[in-house]
């Protein structure tokens, strides 16, 4: 009799998640979110050496990161990024050793040079690829600072040293720092033609691994500083008839932006802070050049699977209730992130690419996101890149590989382009049944619809288990007659690999463990 029992209340479980799982997938027109602007990854770490390998290598590279071509198969050649993050060296290389930081790949040179005279010929291979991304059809560019220049820091570093957790800036050098900014955006728009679009002049303020040094370029800053800082830069801005916009501040965790953590009062609280009129020390709200905008990191939150989906939730309370627009503007793989082993060892399958692409999905559809952006481009033996470097000792050429993780962005950012509106989508199950939060099955199906400005639809599947799933999609668009999919799998040849189209009421299979996207066609 016991075991009738829990026989029977297993396959009542069974029926139940059965039941609860979406199989019908519906684009709402009626029900438009977010508009969104990007995807993008930066420079920071490799393209001041890999731009200056032969220029095949580049091509390859650029290729890959940039381009929105197809080959004869219709397969793309790379993964359309429609910005691209620069990092603006503070001066490390030029100090070496004297740096404080073990790593020439993490040092970065500077344009400012000690008597006070511009060198626009530095950061030669970092600009190079500013080029390459330009040629290939990016045109919206983000300038990044992790520094100021070391000749007007507190330390004459780039690097924290382990001092407290103020802004590693001279009190009588914010001005100079503000005027150092303005004289980047213009020196490099006069040297190579590359506008900056935006402006980011902070990286996690509130990082607390910032106050600990030294390892990288990075500098902690309290609100009032950061305040301080960014009023001076719009002044000097306006001065120069500069209209880049300002973005703050790429907070270390989204925890800091609508509360605290690992940090406290001078740090936490970052939308209220910046956008609440209430905040007189700190609000930028009515700042000229400040978007309506804050920009923060996707680390450590990640993990466990309730947290990935509340952190987003409680960040978009807060976001909606100041009316303030987000950009996830950087992650990677860390320790935390046991799911997929941690951050150490490059990986170039599917394991590592699910995991972000669920990340990109709760970041896109849970926190609002209209940006999404990646670490770095090129990394070494870390879940870091979307490509692997493999450098001679010389550092003047060597060879890259692909990942399924930078394919995988590209079922994002390929075919979500700039401007695209995200739509609500409809779940139900086989019975006809709507399933609340029905484009979100964790450990199953994910789904995400978007209309981009020439009118195609665009739905992004995310297939987790390890089983095929089986779905229909829908819009009601009389112009869509079918639906063409891009498929990224561990299956050799499959990324953004072109797939047999689907009439419109037609069986979408779904591969386990696999991203496709579905583009409408007439």
């Amino acid at each position: 009799m016991k075991k009738l029992v829990i026989t029977t209340v297993l396959l009542i479980i069974c029926y139940v998640t059965f039941a609860q799982s979406a199989s019908h997938f519906e684009i709402c027109p009626e029900q438009p979110l977010q508009v969104m602007e990007h995807f993008s990854a930066s420079d920071a770490w490799s393209m001041h050496i890999i731009g200056k390998w032969p220029q095949e290598k580049q091509n390859q590279v650029a290729d890959w990161l940039f381009s929105t071509e197809n080959d004869a198969n219709g397969k793309p050649k790379g993964i359309g990024l429609s910005l691209w993050r620069f990092n603006v060296g503070a001066g490390s290389t030029e100090q070496g050793e004297d740096s404080q930081i073990g790593s020439s790949w993490m040092r970065t040179e500077c344009f400012l040079q000690p008597d006070g005279s511009y060198n626009w010929d530095k950061q030669q291979g970092q600009r190079n690829f500013l080029r390459l991304a330009k040629e290939r059809g990016v045109n919206k560019f983000l300038a990044f600072l992790n520094s100021p220049p070391v000749y007007f820091t507190q330390n004459g570093l780039a690097t924290n040293t382990g001092r407290n957790g103020t802004l590693n800036l001279k009190d009588e050098h914010y001005e100079d720092f503000a005027r150092f900014l303005a004289n980047v955006i213009k020196g490099v728009e006069e040297k190579d033609g590359i506008k900056f679009d935006y402006l980011s002049p902070f990286n996690e303020p509130d990082g607390h691994w910032n106050w600990i040094g030294p390892k990288q370029e990075g500098t902690p800053a309290t609100k009032k500083e950061i305040a301080r800082a960014v009023r001076l830069i719009s002044k000097e801005f306006v001065k120069e008839d500069i209209d880049t916009e300002i973005t703050i501040c790429e907070s270390s965790d989204y925890r800091c932006m609508f509360s605290t953590h690992m940090t406290n009062h001078e740090r936490g609280y970052e939308i209220q802070s910046f956008f609440s009129p209430d905040s007189v020390d700190t609000y930028l709200g009515n700042t000229p050049n400040v978007s309506r905008l804050i920009a923060g990191h996707s680390y450590w939150t990640n993990t466990p699977l309730n947290s990935l989906r509340d952190y987003r939730r409680q960040l978009r309370d807060t976001l909606d209730k100041y009316k303030v627009n987000f950009w996830q503007t950087e992650t990677c793989i860390m320790g935390n992130d046991e799911e997929i082993g941690g951050g150490s060892g490059f990986d170039r399958t599917m394991k590592t690419a699910l995991y972000v692409a669920r990340i990109i999905h709760h970041d896109i559809v849970y926190a609002g996101a209209r940006s999404w952006q990646w670490w770095r481009a090129i990394g070494g033996d870390y879940k870091d890149g979307l490509i692997r470097e493999y450098t001679n000792p010389d550092l003047q050429d060597g060879r890259v590989e692909d990942s399924k993780l930078m394919w995988i962005l590209g079922n994002y950012s390929r075919f979500i382009r700039p401007d695209a509106v995200r739509m609500a989508i409809t779940a139900t199950d086989k019975s006809g049944q709507i399933v609340p939060e029905g484009d979100t099955n964790q450990k199953g199906l994910m789904c995400s619809a978007y209309r981009n400005t020439n009118g195609q639809w665009v739905m992004v599947v995310i297939n987790y288990a390890n089983q095929e799933q089986e779905c229909t999609l829908r819009v009601n668009d009389p112009k869509v007659k079918s639906w063409q999919g891009y498929r990224t799998s561990d299956t050799p040849g499959e990324d953004l690999l072109p797939i047999k189209k689907l009439n419109k009421k037609q069986l979408a299979v779904i591969p386990a463990r696999s991203v496709t996207t579905f583009v409408s066609g007439d």
